[in-house]
Formats: C-alpha cells, sequence, structure tokens
C-alpha cells in the first residue's frame, strides 16, 4: 500500500494546499511572498509549500502577540479557571486526533508512526497537566510590621508579556508544546517559530487551537528560518525567548536577548555519558544502552552517545549493543515494522556520516553500522557502534545528534566519573549497578540535569528538565517549568 493511500482525509486535505503564517488569528502569507518547500525525509519528495517568514512578519506577529496581552483584551480577561478549561479541552482535542498529528510528524520529521504517535500523546497530556496549574498561581502573605505600623504585604505570580518560542526539528510537536502551554497557562502569548524542516505539526495545532477558541493573536505560528527567529531575539516587544536547539546557536540568542534583558531560558546540546558497572544486570543494561544512543533515530539531545563499561564485562555489553543495533530495522515511518526512520534532512545526514568517516579515519573501529548512506532514497543511517575511541576525538567530544554510541572502557569509578563530566555539556547521565549505592553515589558526581539509574528515558511531565554547564539556563516542566514565565511582584500595604 503506497504511503499516500494511508492517508486519512484530515492531513491530505492539510497537504493539499499552500500552508500559510498564523498572526492575529488570521492564516496569512508572508509579507513578502516568500514560501519553502518541507520535504519528506524518506523519500527526499516535496510534502508541502509553507509560508516563509520575514523580519517583518515576526514584527506583525508580536504586534498581535502584544495587543491580545494587553488590559481589556479577551485573552487578559479570561478568568485562571476558564484558562485551565481551554487547556483541558485542547488536550482531549489533541487526543481525538492523535493520528492525524502522527502521520503529519511522520511525513514531516521521519520517526516511525508509532513514536510519532507517542509524541502527540505528551502533547496532550501536558495541556491537561498545565491546566492544573493555571488556577495554582499563588503568591504568599507576608506577615510584616514596625513598632507602631502595621502593613499587609504579599507576593503575586503574574504573566510577563510576549513569549518568542523557538523550537528545533526532532520532536516537532512535542517542543511547540513545551513552550507554548506554559506561556499561556501563566497568561502570556506566544510568537512560535517552528524548525525550516518541519513545521507541519506546529502549523495543525495553531489551526486546532482556534477552533478550540483561543482568543485571536494569543497563539502566533511563524514558520521559516534562522532570520525569523534572529528577528524575535532582537525585538524590544519580546518579553521573553525560550529556545531549544544547539548550544551555539542558544549563545547567539542569549547575546542577542541582552539588548533589552529580556528573559531568556534554553535546553540546549548534549553529550551524555551512560556508565554499565560491573554487577549491573547486563541484559537490562544493554537493552538499555540500545535504547540510551538510538531512541528517535539518535536525534535527541539527552541520548546517552557515550558509553563507558567496566572492563571485566566490555566485551559482553558490546557484544550485545551490536546485536541490538543490528535488529532495529531502519526504514520508512509509515512501514509497521519500521523501529527507526530517517535522519530529518540531507544535511544532517551528511553531519552524521562525515563524523563516522572521521572516526575510522581517526583509528576507531565500527562494531555495527557503517558511515555509508543506509539507502539510495531518503536520508536513512544505520544504528553504529563505535569502539577503539579516545576522549579527544570528535566522534566522543561533539553533539552528533545521530544513531552513532561511542564505546570506551573503564576500571575505576574514580576514573569514570571523571570522563563522563570531561565535557562542555551537562544534560543527562546515566549508572547502571545493581548496587543501589553506587548507583546513587556515582549519580550524585555526574553533572547532569538529569540522572537515570538502571534505567533511560523514563520521564514524566511533572518533572523538570534542563541542563547543567553550556546544556542550557533554567527548567521546562513540572512546577518548576512555570517560573520563567511568570513575575513575581510584591505588593506593602500600610493599614491606617
Amino acid at each position: 500500500m503506497s504511503e499516500n493511500s494511508q492517508l486519512l482525509p484530515a492531513v491530505s486535505s492539510f497537504l493539499s494546499s499552500p500552508r500559510q503564517l498564523l498572526i492575529d488569528g488570521e492564516w496569512v502569507d508572508a509579507k513578502d511572498g516568500k514560501t519553502f518547500d518541507t520535504i519528506n525525509p524518506a523519500t527526499e519528495q516535496v510534502l508541502a509549500t509553507v509560508a516563509q517568514a520575514s523580519a517583518v512578519d515576526a514584527d506583525r506577529a508580536v504586534v498581535a502577540a502584544r495587543n491580545a496581552f494587553e488590559a481589556g483584551s479577551p485573552w487578559s480577561k479570561m478568568s485562571p479557571r476558564d484558562r485551565s478549561h481551554l487547556l483541558w479541552r485542547i488536550g482531549d482535542m489533541i487526543d481525538d486526533r492523535i493520528e492525524e498529528f502522527a502521520q503529519l510528524e511522520s511525513l514531516d520529521n521521519g520517526k516511525s508512526l508509532a513514536s510519532a504517535r507517542g509524541d502527540a500523546g505528551v502533547a496532550a497530556e501536558l495541556f491537561r497537566y498545565f491546566a492544573g496549574w493555571a488556577t495554582k498561581m499563588e503568591g504568599t502573605t507576608i506577615p510584616m510590621s514596625v513598632p507602631g505600623r502595621e502593613f499587609h504585604a504579599y507576593t503575586r505570580r503574574e504573566a510577563l508579556g510576549v513569549v518568542a518560542g523557538i523550537v528545533p526539528w526532532n520532536f516537532p510537536l512535542t517542543m511547540a508544546a513545551f513552550k507554548v502551554i506554559p506561556s499561556i497557562t501563566a497568561g502570556n502569548t506566544v510568537v512560535l517559530k517552528p524548525a525550516e524542516q518541519t513545521p507541519l505539526t506546529a502549523l495543525y495545532l495553531g489551526q486546532l487551537l482556534l477552533e478550540a477558541g483561543v482568543p485571536a493573536g494569543v497563539v502566533n505560528v511563524l514558520p521559516g528560518f534562522g532570520d525569523a527567529g534572529a528577528a524575535l531575539v532582537d525585538h524590544f516587544d519580546v518579553d521573553k525567548v525560550a529556545f531549544t536547539g544547539s548550544t551555539e546557536v542558544g549563545k547567539k540568542i542569549a547575546a542577542g536577548a541582552s539588548k533589552n534583558l529580556k528573559k531568556v531560558s534554553l535546553e540546549l546540546g548534549g553529550k551524555a555519558p551512560n556508565i554499565i558497572f560491573n554487577d549491573a544486570d547486563l541484559e537490562a543494561a544493554i537493552a538499555g544502552a540500545a535504547l540510551a544512543g538510538y531512541f528517535n533515530e539518535g536525534q535527541c539531545c539527552v541520548n546517552g552517545s557515550r558509553l563507558y563499561v567496566q572492563r571485566d564485562v566490555f566485551d559482553q555489553v558490546i557484544e550485545g549493543v551490536a546485536a541490538a543495533a543490528k535488529a532495529i530495522k531502519v526504514g520508512d515511518g509509515f512501514d509497521p515494522s519500521t523501529t527507526m526512520g530517517p535522519l530529518v534532512s540531507q544535511e544532517q545526514h551528511e553531519k552524521v556520516m562525515g563524523y563516522v568517516a572521521g572516526a575510522v579515519k581517526d583509528g576507531a573501529n565500527i562494531v555495527a553500522g557503517s558511515p555509508e548512506r543506509a539507502a539510495e532514497t531518503g536520508y536513512f543511517f544505520s544504528p553504529t557502534l563505535i569502539t577503539g575511541v579516545t576522549e579527544d576525538m570528535a566522534v566522543q567530544t561533539d553533539e552528533i545528534f545521530g544513531p552513532v554510541i561511542t564505546a570506551i572502557p573503564f576500571d575505576t569509578e574514580d576514573e569514570v566519573v571523571a570522563a563522563a563530566n570531561n565535557t562542555v555539556y551537562g544534560l543527562a547521565a546515566g549508572v547502571w549497578s545493581k548496587d543501589l549505592g553506587t548507583a546513587h553515589r556515582v549519580g550524585s558526581k555526574l553533572r547532569a540535569g538529569t540522572v537515570w539509574l538502571n534505567t533511560w528515558h523514563a520521564d514524566d511531565v511533572t518533572l523538570p528538565r534542563g541542563g547543567f554547564k553550556q546544556s542550557g539556563w533554567g527548567r521546562e516542566l513540572g512546577s518548576f517549568g512555570l517560573d520563567d514565565y511568570t513575575e513575581l511582584k510584591t505588593v506593602i500595604a500600610e493599614l491606617r
């Protein structure tokens, strides 16, 4: 059966006409009329033509978001309880359309339909989780008095204003939800800039938000390239930038935001160490190491791409992970047997191939996989396991963002902790040991925002996520996820 014959009517309809920008509740063309094509990475064929936002369009969207935020607007008049009901309704609507979102994400990003369904389910759950917080962003009452005078003092949390959400291509819908949901939960308005490689689910989400009753201008969607994102960062009427992506771009955003000291939250790159001790449950650790490194085609900032294995079980673990890599079915995301789709783009494909070829040139050994493309058509790449790596090789130090694991043996705890922390990143890490004392002790020494013990990729929307060092600023999700989307105001009144 062909891919097109499997498409739901709503998805076919969505793809059949040029996709526009969402500004102030209306679908509009880019001011200069420019468009770009979004590509199916499995077939290298054009999926849809999309309006390409410019700096002028970014200004239009910010103006719309500012007007929607200001006092007297329908959004500013909406009570926290009504916002809560709206968020819950949106979550239910996404649940009703999970297959539509999944098909669009699989087509645009390349991941399997099963993975895309999971991402859509997370987005739905995020809306419902934050619906509960909309009515609970309370301040505190502070007793205050001096001799002969009494005061009533309290704090309150208030929305920031206009939030620019700039999101990556590896989890297009989930990352859009990460930015939109806490923003509107707190009463902010949003200009969402999806990655140019994967704009479709963000646009489909914008369509759903309008149907759900989100007022005009509260959420605006600007597909486009880096110039549109830079215009949002530079805009003096944007109060906060929330960004997920590379550390290199994150540094540029931090510099640009300093012009008017707008708030910034950043979830950036990672090169997570995954440590397996000789007393670990090796069957679980091997399966966990494969999941850690190859999840989402390796295109995940918290993936465990640096594998450290205690020397006396190194060969056994490597044999197991290599077998797991070879068992992964690489193919089109619409094929039910596929467990790994293509990489997102030609650029990413060439980047990953280059890193693996470079490792071979530097003397490393490929135990599973290949530096070559895995198919003549499509950006497919085989899950790869590399040994004979040294700590100074680029394949070991750089964030590759592909299904590539490097493996190095170790002897002592102190040795592996030092090696694990020898990175500019600090997003995630993992430890495998049956001795919980060892697992917790080593975990406490690892400089990372998330540390998994005897598991990997276990997660929940109630838990904060973010990084140490050059892996970012701030935290997303959980109750902590609202802190960066609000201002804290103190009010002091003398009682007379």
